[in-house]
């Protein structure tokens, strides 16, 4: 039975945090799954990295805070906080969860369940 111990979830979220996309991809499994608020899932290096990188490019950065987590087994679970910052440079802090399924030692599932409609609202 894998461990989802091994991820490191704040090296993953510093990655993030930095648009640093090379190494979020480092924790994800080649055909791994991502699905990000209400958007259609994306499978595989190359659509996730597309997505990733459309979505950085739609703000002017971010900075997460875990607030709680939980693992059993091949499961991973967090709930935390995010704080956006506009391309106007406006912030806004949004809570999420995240539900990691892994397999090898990297993420195989990644799902984030938030709003995301705040960020874009006007």
């Amino acid at each position: 039975m894998d461990n989802s111990s091994n991820i490191d979830l704040h090296e993953l979220f510093s990655a993030i945090d930095r648009k640093d996309t090379d190494t979020f991809l480092d924790f994800l499994s080649e055909d791994a799954i991502f699905r990000f608020g209400s958007t259609p899932a994306v499978q595989g290096h190359d659509t996730i990295r597309a997505a990733v990188d459309g979505f950085f490019a739609s703000i002017g950065g971010s900075k997460h805070q875990l607030l709680n987590t939980l693992a059993d087994g091949a499961l991973l679970v967090c709930e935390g906080e995010v704080c956006y910052r506009r391309l106007d440079e406006t912030e806004l802090t949004l809570p999420f969860t995240n539900v990691f399924e892994t397999a090898g030692g990297l993420i195989s599932c990644y799902k984030i369940y938030i709003d995301i409609s705040p960020l874009y609202a006007e």
